[in-house]
């Protein structure tokens, strides 16, 4: 068993380096030192001076898996990820929003988020904004924006990227399947290990290759949905947000209106600065006004009985020299 242990993680090695195309090296080059410290196996000090069965076994594997992995990246479709951001101008926020939200279900595709708040003109006139993110089928990107543009007031920004991830994609595959390849090597060593010591070593092998696997399906995963559907971040602004300044005649009214609203908002806001004061700032003051008070008493009385003293000090000599003359 002892014997075949070794020679079952060198093929296993052999897949794993296999998968990522990296290693280009002669018949006589051995793996990295942290590829045996992952494994859990003695690291050899210097190659050996032939290519022993082994050593064989470990090049011709790589060799295939490199060859296996060039042909699926020619083979497979591209996976690329495409995203869009817009900002749209309309005269119904809320209502467009409810639009997208009801076109991107229509899809096939979910909402990811939604987010509907005030914003101001530039006259102070409060205003509703919305933000909200959609996920559609990548092949409905183009139709999902066409219709998220459809009878605005105005686009005013509108952009469409893409990430090529099909390298990625591909070194993902060809790593899961080696990694899968290694569990089932290694789950063969172990229904046949029989020392406990070789048992131990196999099942953390085991369980470090189990959680490569998963991490590697994951990201799988993520390109799969992430190229599957595409991502479209919609900013939608209220018409009267952009509307231009218009100059009209001067009417008393309307300055009057204004100047009543302004009285309105100063009594409100100095309202809240009394009940504040009262409440808060008031009695703070007073606490911290305390002991810097008590603080000022302690060090007057002070100065004034070092005064006294030193008065005391000085009647004495005035008599004395009085008493001389």
């Amino acid at each position: 068993m002892k014997r075949i242990l070794p020679f079952s993680l060198i093929v296993i090695a052999s897949l794993i380096l296999a998968a990522c195309g990296s290693y280009r090296a002669s018949a006589t080059e051995m793996p990295s030192v942290g590829f045996y410290d992952a494994l859990g196996g003695d690291v050899p000090m210097e190659a050996p001076a032939a290519a022993g069965p082994e050593q064989e076994v470990f090049t011709t594997a790589r060799d295939v898996n490199e060859s296996v992995s060039v042909a699926n990246a020619a083979q497979v479709e591209r996976i690329v990820i495409k995203n869009a951001d817009l900002a749209i101008v309309v005269a119904d926020v809320e209502g467009r929003m409810k639009n997208i939200q009801i076109m991107a279900e229509q899809m096939g595709g979910f909402v990811v988020s939604s987010n509907l708040y005030q914003s101001y003109t530039s006259d102070y006139v409060e205003v509703p904004e919305a933000q909200i993110v959609i996920r559609v089928p990548s092949e409905k990107l183009e139709e999902a924006m066409n219709q998220i543009k459809k009878d605005v007031v105005e686009v005013q920004s509108e952009t469409v990227s893409g990430q090529d991830v099909t390298a990625e994609y591909v070194d993902l595959k060809s790593r899961l399947k080696n990694l899968e390849a290694a569990e089932a090597q290694l789950d063969e060593i172990l229904k046949t290990a029989t020392e406990t010591e070789d048992v131990v070593n196999v099942f953390n092998q085991l369980v470090y290759y189990r959680e490569q696997i998963e991490l590697v399906k994951g990201q799988i995963k993520y390109y799969d949905e992430a190229a599957a559907l595409s991502s479209i971040s919609v900013r939608i602004i209220a018409e009267a947000t952009v509307q231009p300044i218009v100059i009209g005649k001067w009417e008393p009214k309307g300055i009057a209106l204004e100047a009543i609203q302004d009285l309105i908002n100063f009594m409100q806001g100095f309202t809240e600065f009394l009940i504040r004061f009262v409440i808060f700032t008031l009695p703070a003051l007073i606490i911290i006004a305390i002991p810097l008070y008590l603080l000022f008493i302690g060090v007057r009385a002070l100065a004034r009985k070092m005064r006294g003293n030193k008065a005391k000090k000085q009647q004495p000599q005035e008599e004395d020299s009085v008493e001389k003359k």
